[in-house]
């Protein structure tokens, strides 16, 4: 093989040769600003993929859906031993972490950082995510909880369902909770 000659990609086939019909069920479960991302961007991309998605949204995950606190998500550097200054490895000690101020400093940090890669915030990630076909689901127990009623939450969101009524309705789906 010359150098101008390209080797085939390769790619693993597991045995299905149709991709129709595949499904993703994503469970968030964390409502911090660094927690709430990883499902936003894997849901996003499934959907580019042409992967049914559905997000199931429990406990402090609330946070992203919830009207009252969807546009206030924090990111706290306590407890966060990767924490480090951005574009090198110094580490930022742990004992400074709890400070005044180090959560309002460090959300903004993540914030300007996560703009600056056109990324967008929550509340527009999930309309793009919703605009793209994707499912937003309440937990029934997470609601019961803390009082939420459907008014409480984005008006995208389809229901507040059990977690027995998202199981059943994600049979057959590859399952990521975070």
């Amino acid at each position: 093989m010359t150098i101008t000659e390209v080797a085939p990609s390769i790619v693993p086939n597991f045995g299905k040769d149709d991709d129709s019909g595949r499904k993703l069920a994503i469970i968030c479960s964390k409502g911090n600003l660094d927690m709430a991302y990883p499902g936003l961007i894997l849901a996003n991309a499934a959907l580019g993929e042409g992967v049914d998605t559905m997000i199931f949204f429990t406990f402090w995950g609330f946070d992203m859906i919830s009207k009252a606190r969807m546009n206030d998500l924090q990111f706290s550097p306590a407890g966060n031993t990767a924490m480090h200054l951005p574009g090198t490895n110094a580490h930022i000690p742990q004992a400074v972490m709890p400070a005044p101020g180090m959560t309002a400093m460090a959300t903004k940090m993540l914030k300007k950082q996560i703009a600056d890669l056109d990324v967008p915030e929550v509340p527009d990630f999930l309309d793009q995510i919703v605009a793209a076909g994707g499912h937003l689901w309440a937990c029934r127990m997470s609601a019961d909880m803390n009082k939420y009623t459907m008014a409480d939450l984005r008006d995208d969101v389809e229901g507040i369902i059990s977690a027995s009524d998202f199981i059943e309705m994600t049979e057959g789906a590859q399952l990521l909770f975070i």
